[in-house]
């Protein structure tokens, strides 16, 4: 199969899982053949499916993966020893762990084509992650607390983990809370790693995107709270901070200096 192939093979599977979908046409164009798939895989709820539609998702998603084109660590330059500032797409990066900001459900984020973080690390990593991440829900028994960390496969990613993170949610005046609570999502995620003996983690922008936690605060509180894990011995070597905003870059390049 081509990724032409790919892609109808897996909207048709797709839309066969639910009655509601009988009858619907798939679009001509490329883009919006994209657009529905993705939402088709946003939507769907974490459950098994074939070996034959996986082996075939996983091929469409590396190639899509491969397209963008991906980013070795390796050849990222450190603003100061073993910090790294990276503009970029972080499901194109090719480290050992990348941090999802996820929300308490743990599952990803259900509504289609959302640019959140959250709903491009599962529509690029693949539907098995979200199965991964109720099944650890599930023996968990309840919803993730805020500042805690889960790790995961990566599944199609460049990278070999996932560490998913829930941030605090800012709906007026910043508290003390707020500040310990985002701060713990940083050294949560840093400790997992530790556990599992990574080398290398990039953060995103924890907490500023939906959950509105001011953009300088946060990376303040992100580069001191790494700053203080890295004074101590552990296989952390490198912490890549991923920015998207030319905004965020500034702030961070600031601090770093």
């Amino acid at each position: 199969m081509n990724q032409s192939e790919r892609r109808m093979f897996l909207i048709r599977e797709l839309l066969k899982e639910d009655d509601r979908y009988s009858g619907m046409s798939i679009p001509d164009q490329e883009e919006d053949q994209k657009q529905l798939l993705r939402g088709l895989m946003n939507i769907r709820s974490p459950k098994k499916i074939s070996p034959q539609f996986l082996a075939v998702q996983d091929k469409y998603l590396q190639a899509e993966t491969k397209a963008k084109g991906v980013t070795e660590l390796d050849d990222l330059r450190p603003v100061s020893d073993g910090l790294y500032l990276w503009q970029g797409d972080i499901t194109t990066l090719h480290c050992d762990a990348i941090v999802n900001a996820a929300n308490s459900g743990m599952t990803g984020c259900y509504v289609p084509n959302h640019r959140c973080i959250d709903n491009c690390i599962h529509s690029y990593s693949g539907i098995q992650l979200r199965l991964e991440c109720a099944e650890l829900m599930e023996r968990q028994g309840h919803e993730e607390p805020t500042g805690k960390a889960k790790i995961t496969k990566a599944y199609n990613l460049p990278c070999s983990y996932i560490l998913h993170t829930v941030g605090p949610i800012i709906q007026g005046i910043l508290t003390k809370e707020d500040y310990e609570l985002l701060a713990g999502c940083y050294q949560s995620c840093l400790e997992l790693a530790a556990e599992k003996e990574l080398e290398s983690i990039a953060f995103c922008c924890i907490s500023t995107g939906e959950f509105h936690f001011p953009n300088e605060k946060a990376a303040e509180i992100a580069v001191r709270t790494v700053k203080k894990f890295m004074e101590k011995k552990t296989s952390i070597k490198k912490v890549i901070f991923n920015v998207f905003k030319d905004t965020d870059k500034n702030f961070y390049e600031r601090l770093l200096r």
